[in-house]
């Protein structure tokens, strides 16, 4: 991956968002360039030569007048251009600070009367000042600097600013709502993927998502009927399976003077088409979610394991309460599904069942002294009907759906299960509930 690729933020909104800021800085940055060199740099090079031909004008305007009119003039310049005028006594000191305009009028004095000219600061506040020989008069120019700036350039400018600024913003804010319009499917998605029946979303906004929004809801609605349907499908062909079965054991126990070995070997295959029916049935209905009710984990596992001790040894201990809120039977079929896996592979060692229980989530664990799972099967045993080779195959037992249905019951609540190798050798078989979801 590409060093540009990895600054990319994953998101869409982030990578909208960057996309859009980085072409309006573009923009910006060259419309700035274009403005500034044929808007704002010519009317303030025009003002500042406009300013110096004015106090050019007024200086030798002073000069040839006669002593006792100079007093008039010098009043009239002030009521009427803000300048000030008059021969300098001592000359001032402190230079003035610098700035755009400044130095274009610095310049334009310069061109204009061949001096080097500098501007100074006065006793007003706010006033600079320059001074400028004419004739034989050392004469001292004074003038207010917020009247001489140049507001309307700049305030063009701000104005074109702050629209780009809003027009950013609005674009940002949309593409908000859509990233998170999409989001919202996206774990609406999951939900169904998961077997849940999310809520139906308003078909709101624009044509695009409105359809979009609406494909959804027909695509959760047909979801939900296939998954009815499915359910419908296998309680039928369960409920007609069983009765023949039935009628073939009730005929076998009537045979006289039949193999008694193969009698035993054929009730037990129906034994285990009688297992696996129910284990079939047991897997559509894994999407059905239970009521809301409180009830407490420590005492679900006791039971279990209380259950689990009369077929081989587990070690378990209570602990202080731990309080959940519904999917208690989806708990008890989960964890007894990692219970019977356990005695069944993990041979004469005992099994161990704990449980860590934390604000933020909640752990069971499972574990055994079995062969363990090869990593790169660890997710394919929760697809139906598979089994692996070896001690975990069919000769041990189980028809291949029990871990189906534990994932189909924990993912139906927003649970996890994992499959670890225990130290030592062994599984071990993890519930983790998360509390913020």
């Amino acid at each position: 991956m590409s060093p540009f690729r990895r600054l990319l933020p994953r998101s869409l909104f982030g990578r909208t968002a960057t996309g859009l800021l980085v072409a309006f800085l573009v923009f910006e940055a060259s419309a700035l360039a274009v403005v500034w060199q044929l808007v704002i740099r010519p009317l303030a090079e025009r003002s500042a030569d406009d300013l110096a031909a004015k106090i050019v004008l007024a200086a030798k305007t002073w000069v040839e007048l006669p002593p006792e009119t100079r007093a008039d003039f010098e009043v009239e310049l002030a009521f009427r251009h803000d300048l000030e005028l008059g021969e300098v006594q001592d000359r001032l000191p402190d230079p003035a600070p610098g700035g755009f305009l400044s130095d274009l009028l610095v310049d334009a004095l310069s061109r204009r009367t061949g001096q080097d000219i500098r501007l100074k600061r006065g006793p007003d506040a706010g006033w600079d000042w320059l001074e400028i020989q004419v004739a034989d008069k050392l004469l001292r120019v004074g003038f207010d600097r917020q009247r001489y700036a140049l507001d309307a350039p700049m305030a063009a400018l701000g104005i074109f600013l702050l629209g780009a600024g809003l027009t950013v913003l609005t674009a940002l804010i949309m593409v908000r709502q859509v990233s998170r319009r999409l989001g919202w499917l996206a774990g609406l998605a999951r939900e169904v993927g998961q077997g849940r029946t999310p809520i139906r979303l308003p078909e709101t906004g624009a044509l695009e998502l409105v359809e979009l929004t609406a494909a959804f809801n027909r695509m959760v609605e047909e979801v939900q009927a296939l998954l009815e349907n499915r359910t419908v499908l296998l309680s039928g062909i369960s409920h007609d399976l069983r009765t023949p079965i039935t009628r073939m054991r009730l005929a076998l126990s009537m045979l006289d003077g039949a193999d008694a070995d193969m009698v035993a070997r054929m009730e037990r295959d129906l034994m285990e088409m009688n297992q696996l029916i129910q284990d079939m049935l047991a897997f559509a209905r894994a999407l059905q979610t239970d009521d809301g009710q409180a009830w407490e984990l420590n005492q679900v596992l006791s039971d279990l394991a209380e259950q689990a001790r009369r077929l081989g040894p587990v070690r378990w201990t209570s602990g202080p309460a731990c309080p959940l809120t519904g999917g208690e039977e989806a708990m008890r079929r989960i964890v007894g599904n990692f219970l019977d896996n356990a005695r069944r592979y993990g041979g004469d060692q005992a099994v161990d069942l704990r449980l860590i229980c934390g604000e933020r989530a909640t752990w069971v664990e499972v574990l055994d002294r079995g062969p363990g799972i090869p990593a790169e099967q660890r997710e394919a045993v929760f697809r139906p009907f598979y089994r692996l080779e070896g001690s975990r195959g069919r000769e041990g037992g189980g028809s291949g759906l029990g871990l189906a249905i534990a994932r189909q019951l924990a993912d139906a609540r927003g649970w996890r299960i994992e499959l670890a190798p225990r130290e030592g050798g062994g599984l071990i078989a993890r519930l983790l509930i998360s509390h913020d979801t």
